[in-house]
């Protein structure tokens, strides 16, 4: 495993190439992703398709997979599949030989109807870290962060479409949740000393915080905020190890 992997997040616009799929926009972000030498890019939570689910062989999946060999990269791709008859949010790990290496079953919903809550965590092997995934909402949930840091998590990649409740605040909604929102990311990477990379899509809807970013147990290393674009980070695994010697109990 590299001591340094660079991750990269794909803050994409979507639906706007064209109007039912995103295809060509994940396409073009893996190759950008290649380009800048980095070892794995993660993509929003349902990214692909609008309306639809998808299954193990679908067309789009199939072409996905093939870009990933073809660029010799890692990448989260997360989608509403149907597995055994039932709907679930899943993230799909693709491997650099195109192949998949893993999947998670989003474990908290959140009003999501006809959407199956998964049941198990996800921590994989890779040639450049050990890496968790999450989705969403799981954000919430710290005991589940913990869980993946018992089972040996690097760095937690969270795709996801943030929603606000405008209830929740008197006023300037968004400001606030933005603040809330930075808050749990920052907490999630130093309660557990491991890496959390949030991945975020930029689309025109009022409630919908448009931000991806990158958080070391101690800062943000990288943030993208209203805009469509990528990010990268360099990951220094040796200071996370420095770290847990310097915090007791942790």
């Amino acid at each position: 495993m590299a001591n340094k992997p660079r991750i990269a997040l794909a803050q994409i616009k979507y639906f706007d190439i064209h109007p039912e799929h995103n295809l060509q926009k994940i396409k073009q972000y893996i190759r950008k992703a290649k380009k800048n030498n980095a070892d794995i890019i993660c993509f929003p939570e349902t990214c692909v398709i609008r309306k639809k689910y998808l299954h193990s062989n679908h067309q789009f999946l199939k072409e996905i997979k093939k870009e990933c060999k073809s660029n010799n990269i890692w990448c989260i791709i997360t989608e509403d599949f149907l597995i055994e008859s039932k709907l679930h949010n899943t993230s799909l790990l693709i491997n650099r030989e195109g192949k998949i290496a893993g999947m998670y079953k989003k474990i908290n919903t959140y009003a999501e109807r006809g959407v199956t809550p998964g049941r198990k965590i996800a921590v994989f092997k890779t040639d450049f870290a050990k890496i968790g995934i999450v989705i969403c909402w799981d954000l919430a949930f710290p005991l589940l962060f913990h869980k993946l840091k018992k089972s040996g998590a690097q760095i937690v990649f969270c795709p996801a479409q943030w929603a606000y409740e405008k209830k929740a605040y008197e006023r300037d909604h968004k400001k606030n949740e933005l603040k809330l929102l930075r808050s749990l990311i920052n907490s999630r990477a130093f309660e557990n000393l491991y890496f959390v990379a949030f991945c975020s899509p930029f689309r025109n809807q009022e409630d919908l915080l448009c931000y991806s970013a990158i958080a070391s147990p101690h800062k943000m290393l990288k943030e993208i905020l209203n805009k469509e674009g990528i990010i990268f980070a360099d990951l220094d695994l040796n200071e996370t190890k420095k770290l847990k010697k310097i915090y007791p109990g942790k």
